[in-house]
């Protein structure tokens, strides 16, 4: 278990077969991508924060990095530097 930016991920433990969040980003945050293995899947809500957001996608085969989108849904939203400003920062 580990406390911090969810945003950044976990790179002391990476790389990660498949990484699942569950608070929307306004994009897909480079850290987590970053910390995808090889065949690896990223699951994320990424969108605004009251405004439409897509669950995406993202596979890494190699270096090639593809990402689609899934379906429109709801999340709040993800706090810390790949994500969207805390209040009153």
């Amino acid at each position: 278990m580990r406390t911090g930016d969810g945003s950044e991920g976990w790179p002391e433990k990476a790389p990660f077969d498949a990484i699942m969040v569950t608070a929307a980003a306004p994009e897909v945050p480079a850290a987590l991508r970053d910390q995808m293995a090889d065949n690896g899947l990223l699951v994320i809500p990424v969108g605004d924060i009251r405004g439409a957001q897509e669950l995406v996608v993202v596979r890494r085969v190699g270096s090639s990095i593809s990402v689609s989108a899934s379906i429109g849904c709801r999340f709040v939203p993800l706090l810390g530097r790949g994500g969207f400003p805390e209040p009153g920062r």
